[in-house]
């Protein structure tokens, strides 16, 4: 039996679907579904079992499921404006480490999502500690359980790999709110008031031209599936970024955004400037407080990803967003 929490998340919701592609059915989904709503995701796949989050480690370690042969740690609060600590550290930590413990203690492979948060303020965004800022309490949670995950690297008794997640963008994601992509907030904004927003410049960057490593979720998952069989064949075990190695703008978002809804409606493509022009396109301040803590620029450093063998290439924003927009015109199903 294959393990994934968060199964009827964002990307926990794509594995399960991957791993059924791949004919595996024995699949305990875990997660939290005071959200009701996100059993949608799940609707179309096939599991062996679902368990509530509250429920799940205590059955586990009364080995209640028979053999496990690994698990896809995708459950967390990752909502980054979240300032809860003591529940942060709950969730995101110490539910973390004890799942680590039993897997190690009885040699099960142990995939987890990490966080280019960890990064913070950074420049460089490499997987070293010189280069960890984190500048909130969900990115800090992050880095606490990826440093105990360093420090046991040496003494595993079975592959850990830590995966850091950058800029996230696709289907599944609607129940997130306020925390889901830009591209899928793009889409909203031009459906319900036919122009999108973006926060004016900062950092030394223009209004727009702040950058981040957008990553499609189709991509997470790939990368995660090279683990999950590198687990059964030459075992890896760190933590490793997960992100395209490409920093690309807001603007470019939101230009591949509009222009998707418009050649859908037979209209003609529009440059940028023409965007802002006609006010399709429109900057505002940010609000108080947000930006001493926001990230201007993250870019994934993926030499270590490449160095172990993982060789795929990764979507552009304008591949990426362009599908992206294409599977959000006719949704299965509206979050309330």
């Amino acid at each position: 039996m294959i393990i994934v929490t968060g199964a009827a998340g964002f990307i926990g919701s794509h594995l399960v679907h991957a791993l059924n592609e791949r004919h595996e059915r024995n699949i305990l989904a875990v997660d939290d579904l005071q959200q009701g709503d996100k059993f949608h995701h799940l609707a179309d796949a096939l599991i062996a079992d679902y368990i509530d989050l509250a429920d799940f480690l205590p059955a586990l370690e009364a080995r209640h499921f028979g053999k496990i042969t690994a698990v896809l740690h995708q459950g967390a609060c990752s909502d980054t404006m979240n300032h809860d600590g003591r529940y942060m550290m709950n969730n995101n930590y110490r539910y973390s480490l004890r799942l680590l413990d039993w897997c190690q203690q009885h040699k099960v492979p142990f995939l987890y999502a990490s966080s280019a948060a960890v990064y913070g303020a950074s420049k460089q965004f490499i997987e070293q500690p010189e280069y960890e800022r984190p500048l909130n309490v969900y990115g800090y949670s992050k880095l606490l359980f990826d440093q105990v995950v360093r420090r046991r690297l040496n003494d595993l008794a079975a592959p850990v790999v830590g995966l850091r997640y950058f800029n996230v963008y696709g289907p599944h994601e609607q129940h997130k709110g306020r925390m889901a992509s830009v591209a899928f907030h793009h889409y909203r904004q031009m459906n319900q008031h036919g122009y999108v927003q973006l926060f004016e410049g900062s950092h030394g960057y223009a209004s727009g031209e702040q950058r981040r490593d957008f990553i499609e979720v189709g991509d997470v998952v790939k990368v995660n599936l090279f683990f999950l069989d590198s687990a059964f064949s030459q075992p890896l075990s760190g933590v490793f970024n997960c992100g395209t190695g490409r920093a690309q703008t807001f603007n470019d978002i939101a230009v591949t955004t509009i222009n998707t809804l418009r050649q859908l409606k037979g209209d003609t493509v529009l440059t940028l400037q023409e965007m802002v022009e006609q006010q399709l396109l429109r900057y505002i301040p940010f609000p108080p407080g947000l930006k001493e803590k926001y990230q201007a620029y993250t870019q994934a450093d993926i030499r270590q990803l490449r160095e172990v063998g993982y060789s795929a290439s990764f979507a552009t924003v304008e591949q990426g967003v362009a599908r992206y927009v294409r599977q959000l015109i006719h949704p299965p199903f509206e979050f309330s």
